[in-house]
């Protein structure tokens, strides 16, 4: 975001590309049809619409709120849930209209979303708040008031498991990762990792074994075992470690952020 740039990157390779000149992209998407990128211009306050193919720009959207962020789409892709880091916001945008159709403020002072995810069935997006320690349960459809689910301090990371039972959530400010299980439609774990860190965003091995999270002020990057929760590598990356992406990912097409496929 401060270099003002997107760069591609061969998958195949790791070899980056020509860069291209776009102002403020603290994060990207893809909408589900494949037309557009849409980048998160934080401090600009707008969303983005970009040629997915080209990044030529579109149109840009300003939106009230600051600081957003993250986001995820519905199931049938007509419209994504954003998140607004600096304003405790959270925002509905139509996706073939380009246009934000709802907009409301969390009622947790000092707000701060972050990672969005939506559940296996369609129905519920769920939201982790560093600072309301937990995750907000969202009815995207109504667009009503959600509901905090207290999960630990500085909750930042959603990550389903690969058969869609549960959801890891990762604590950043006290190194925990919380398992929320979506038939039961509760919290049924925590693990913890040894000696502390600060996981953060990531993402789960295509087999589902393992969950990969960076430890964002720790300078290293974390494995653990979804069966087990045990700590299998803790392995240091240089500072600052803050996004993960676990690639190649099952699924047809990229949604962007950390490696969200559909």
């Amino acid at each position: 975001d401060k270099g003002n740039t997107l760069t591609p990157i061969d998958p195949k390779t790791g070899k980056a590309g020509k860069t291209v000149d776009v102002h403020d992209p603290y994060n990207l998407y893809f909408t589900p049809d494949g037309k557009y990128s849409i980048v998160m211009a934080s401090l600009d306050r707008e969303l983005v619409f970009r040629d997915a193919h080209t990044m030529k720009q579109v149109k840009t959207v300003p939106v009230s709120c600051y600081g957003v962020n993250h986001a995820d789409f519905s199931a049938d892709g007509r419209y994504f849930i954003v998140s607004c880091e600096f304003s405790g916001e959270l925002l509905k945008v139509d996706t073939a209209k380009m246009k934000v159709v709802g907009q409301e403020r969390l009622p947790f002072a000092g707000a701060m979303p972050q990672d969005v995810k939506i559940s296996p069935d369609g129905k519920t997006f769920y939201i982790a708040d560093m600072v309301a320690n937990g995750m907000w349960v969202l009815d995207g459809k109504k667009f009503t008031t959600p509901k905090l689910l207290p999960t630990g301090k500085g909750a930042h990371g959603l990550y389903v498991s690969r058969d869609s039972r549960e959801m890891y959530i990762s604590n950043r400010g006290e190194g925990t990762i919380s398992i929320f299980d979506f038939a039961k439609n509760k919290l049924t774990k925590k693990w913890t990792l040894p000696g502390g860190g600060s996981p953060d965003m990531g993402g789960v091995s295509s087999d589902g074994k393992v969950l990969w999270l960076s430890g964002r002020y720790d300078s290293e990057v974390y494995a653990i075992d979804t069966r087990t929760g045990k700590q299998l590598a803790r392995i240091p990356v240089g500072d600052g470690p803050h996004g993960l992406a676990v690639y190649p990912q099952p699924g047809r097409y990229s949604l962007g952020h950390t490696g969200i496929f559909r």
